[in-house]
């Protein structure tokens, strides 16, 4: 018998500060950095974010995002045998968020790691688990993307500050007689590394460079839209689907232009399009799951649903996962 995963229950936790755009236009004043609602709204469709507590790490997000995906899929944390965390904001260098979540989550003995892709970093992680179920390696699997990059942003660059928030999401994928990923399409060019980075590190107990995040913004829209295409249609040809298959986009939520010109593109309605960068910003590696979570439990998104999940971001790295719900 053929082996498949497929996702059996989703999570999100956001943290209890949300800032809309005015708030946050108001702490930046007292900075001397000039923005407003009107100017945020009109370059990216944001219109708030959550910040996490400085005590809060991703780790705290990413045990909140699981409760909930193991409590809608009617599983205990002793029933996982791989957590997979996509994160940029870990806790500490070493070791990985997911081995704290494991303990956080009171499990021990399955294999625990983080994935480094940025804004894909969803993608990547459901992929390699979907792998491991098929090939036998793991039934039950968590994985979650969970961010703090209100830890890395430079509140003195209205460009880039505006537009991130911080949360998690989760799914859990387990092993199925009835294909749930349909197909994935995984990517990265290292030659554009300069436009979207933060490029510090430690040693010697010293920050060397510098740990806040840089982005030329119109060289990755340039860059995302076309990626995106790409990724999309590639997964679409693998699983022998057209874009009228696909029920919904749920695309890392980075920007609004991006997230419609994509839809565009692909000659997808936009009414196709899950939106939730309003409220949330970009949360990075978080947006995916954190989107799919609301839509499922909104009733928007339903069982038997085929979604198109999709993300670009630092590395550069890119890629898609089409998947029946």
């Amino acid at each position: 018998m053929t082996r498949y995963s497929r996702i059996s229950g989703t999570g999100s936790y956001l943290p209890p500060r949300r800032l809309t755009n005015a708030e946050l236009a108001a702490e930046l004043a007292t900075k001397g950095v000039e923005t407003s609602d009107e100017w945020i709204v009109e370059r990216t469709g944001i219109r708030a974010r959550h910040f996490a507590a400085p005590d809060v790490c991703s780790s705290d997000l990413a045990l909140e995002a699981a409760k909930n995906a193991l409590d809608a899929a009617g599983l205990q944390a002793s029933d996982i045998d791989l957590i997979i965390v996509a994160t940029s904001t870990p806790d500490m260098v070493f070791p990985s968020v997911a081995c704290i979540l494991q303990n956080k989550l009171g499990i021990a003995g399955c294999p625990a790691f983080d994935v480094q892709a940025v804004c894909s970093g969803f993608i990547y992680a459901l992929t390699l688990a979907d792998a491991m179920i098929k090939t036998g390696s793991a039934t039950k699997a968590l994985v979650i993307g969970s961010e703090v990059f209100s830890r890395i942003l430079d509140f003195s660059d209205r460009t880039t500050c505006v537009l991130f928030g911080d949360g998690a999401g989760a799914v859990v994928l387990e092993a199925s007689d009835t294909p749930g990923i349909l197909a994935s399409d995984l990517h990265a060019d290292g030659k554009h590394v300069g436009i979207l980075c933060v490029p510090g590190h430690v040693s010697g107990g010293q920050v060397l460079g510098d740990p806040l995040l840089k982005m030329d913004g119109q060289a990755v829209f340039k860059l995302a839209v076309g990626m995106l295409e790409s990724t999309a249609r590639a997964a679409l040809a693998k699983a022998n689907l057209t874009d009228a298959d696909v029920d919904w986009m749920i695309p890392h939520q980075a920007n609004i232009r991006i997230m419609q010109s994509t839809a565009k593109k692909l000659k997808m309605p936009l009414e196709k399009l899950i939106v939730t960068v309003d409220q949330h910003g970009n949360t990075s590696a978080a947006s995916i799951p954190l989107a799919l979570d609301v839509s499922v439990r909104s009733g928007k998104v339903k069982k038997g649903d085929t979604l198109m999940l999709e993300g670009v971001g630092g590395g550069f790295t890119w890629g898609a996962v089409l998947l029946k719900y």
